[in-house]
């Protein structure tokens, strides 16, 4: 196995690594090296599209629109 690519093991080479101490542990004040990950993270950022307000909310006003129409025709009807 060479030293400087890894084939398998992505932890760090303890024998390459500075600030640890035989046995694996560092020293006090030294940071220990960071864990190796396989996730690259959450991806680029992408703002929400502004458009999208105005389909929804007219589909919901004429829902409303129609519901008060229809009970105001009940209730007219009812009273005759």
């Amino acid at each position: 196995m060479n030293r400087d690519h890894p084939e398998s093991n992505p932890d760090p080479d303890p024998d390459v690594t500075p600030g640890l101490e035989p046995g694996g542990g560092v020293p006090p004040g030294e940071t220990p090296p960071g864990e190796s990950s396989t996730a690259s993270g959450a991806g680029p950022h992408r703002p929400l599209k502004r458009g999208w307000v105005r389909g929804p909310l007219a589909i919901i006003v004429v829902l409303v629109v129609l519901c008060a129409l229809f009970f105001l025709v009940f209730a007219i009807v009812m009273d005759l």
